[in-house]
Formats: structure tokens, sequence, C-alpha cells
């Protein structure tokens, strides 16, 4: 499009200060008379394009004057590219995008966007693991999303039942590597993971939104929804001040710290859905940790370690 290639040329003459036609003609690929008729439609627009005769000459913005096409001032490029910059070694586009940004930018504010654009690497991959590409579905629910149209979704629940359904999609969650979709349903929003879909078929149809929905706050909400139930058997344990952080590691934000008891140790509050699933987490503790109570993870403990000793006590 003429219009992107007129923004393109504009760029390149702030970046470099001057440029010959031949050079435009080369950096956007086209020919040498469309660069000269892209830079006498500048010029005509009103923007202080000139052409400098002579060895060294070239077109140049008179006067060094500027367009600053983002609009953003100096610390929010640099928290926008400190952001960004990382995930532009996985995204091509957003490299190329980050790119004409750049060029963009005042002088003053370029050269600390680039060194905020390489100054963090981000390694989402835990040590010892391998790393996790997105489904293959997630850049098709996204144009759904954008597009706003209906999507036919065959899902397979936990239980392994099969089920077929015409959703709204509302926007996808990417929470440490699981993708997830909120979504409408004719039964009100359900979350799907992205992982079980089988398939998923944009429509024709559009999507219906609510104008006051906000992605930010139903996550939230959905998040609240399954960390009380991830958390709703909870046990008292006492266990040495320097190994909470590793417990709090187990148990995230169902490890909450209720005070000092003597002896060096710290009385903790930890939560999971089950006594079991919490007895399974510290049954490695062995003796280092001890469980005040319920009874039901303390009987749980007990089981674990007469399996054991079953097992392995000849």
């Amino acid at each position: 499009m003429r219009a992107d290639r007129l923004v393109a040329a504009l760029l390149l003459l702030q970046t470099r200060g001057r440029v010959t036609a031949a050079e435009l003609a080369e950096e956007l690929e086209i020919s040498l008379a469309t660069a000269r008729r892209d830079l006498d439609a500048l010029s005509a627009a009103g923007i202080p394009v000139y052409p400098q005769p002579g060895r060294g000459g070239g077109w140049q913005l008179v006067g060094g004057a500027r367009t600053d096409l983002s609009g953003l001032t100096a610390a929010e490029a640099r928290a926008l590219f400190l952001l960004l910059g990382p995930a532009t070694t996985a995204a091509p586009q957003l490299t190329s995008a980050l790119r004409k940004l750049m060029r963009a930018l005042p002088a003053t504010f370029r050269a600390d966007a680039e060194a905020a654009a390489q100054a963090v690497v981000s390694d989402a991959v835990r040590w010892g693991e391998v790393g996790r590409e997105p489904p293959g579905l997630v850049e098709n629910l996204q144009g759904a999303v954008v597009r706003r149209s209906k999507v036919r979704l065959a899902y397979t629940g936990r239980g392994g039942r099969s089920t077929e359904r015409l959703v709204d999609p509302l926007g996808l969650v990417d929470k440490d590597g699981v993708w997830y979709l909120l979504a409408g349903t004719e039964a009100g929003r359900r979350t799907f993971r992205v992982d079980r879909i089988a398939e998923a078929v944009v429509t024709d149809l559009p999507a219906e939104r609510p104008g006051d929905f906000d992605l930010t706050e139903e996550w939230e909400r959905v998040v609240d929804e399954v960390e009380q139930r991830r958390s709703l058997v909870s046990a008292v344990v006492l266990i040495e001040a320097r190994y909470v952080h590793v417990l709090r590691d187990q148990f995230g934000r169902h490890c909450e710290v209720l005070g000092q008891e003597d002896g060096g140790r710290v009385r903790v509050r930890v939560a999971a859905p089950m006594a079991l699933s919490i007895a399974e987490h510290l049954a490695g503790w062995g003796a280092r940790v001890e469980v005040v109570e319920p009874e039901s993870v303390r009987a749980e403990l007990a089981r674990i370690g007469a399996e054991l000793v079953a097992r392995y006590v000849s």
C-alpha cells in the first residue's frame, strides 16, 4: 500500500537524516521511479522534505524536522521495549513492528529504547524441563477473538467426555505455558483448556461480547474460584524456619506463616484440595515436618509411611 511506503520513507529519513532516491528504492524494494514519486508526494503533502543537489546530496528533512509517529515519552518507550524486547526472539512479526517503532522515536529516545530491548532475555523453561510450544489452535482462536466470530469447539473435559458446542470467544490466557480460552456459552461464561480442544472451527457468525467485559478482571475471578477449590483442606505444620521457602515453593499461595515457635521452628498453615494431597506433599519431608492438625492429614501420612515400610523393609 502506498500509505505504508510513505510512512516507511518518512521513518527512513528520520533515521538517516538524508537518503537518495536509489537508497530508498533499495530499502523499500521498489523501483527508482516509484521512490522519486513517493519523495515528491511527501513534499507535496507539506512535510519539509527537499532534494539536495550535488555530490553527497539526496533528500532530507529540512532543519532536522521530525515527526514523532509514536507519541511516546522517553519513559514509556523504555518501558515498552523492556517488556516486549524478550518476546521478539520468538515472534518475527513483533521484531518487525518494534523496528518500525524504533525508527519513529525521536533520536534522544532511540538509544535508551534500543538498549532496553536488549536488556532482558526471557527463558520460560524451568530447569530440567523441555520448552512447551503453544497449542496449534492458539493462533486460530486469537483470530476469532479479534474478529469477534463464533467458534465451534470439539472439547474433551477432565472426565474424558467429548462435547461439541458453539461459543463466543472472549479472550485467551497463557498461564505458565498452559493456554486457556475464556468464552461465552449458552450456560454462561466458561473456561476451556486449549490443549483439550480437539477442533476449533471459526464460523461466519458474529460473536456476542458484553460491552463491559474486561479480560483481566474475568481471569482474576476464574483464578479465585480455582484457588478456592484447590484449598478446601488445610493443615497446620511445624517446620524449621530455614525450610519455609521450600515449603512455599510446594504450596504457593496456600502456604501461610502463622508465627514463631520455641526451638527455631515456625507454625505454618498449608492447604490443598484433599487431605491426601497435603500428605503426599509432606511425605518426603520425613521428620523435618510435624503435622499438628487435622487428624485426617496425620492419618494419611501414617498410611503412606506404613505402605513404604511394607514395601522396603524386609
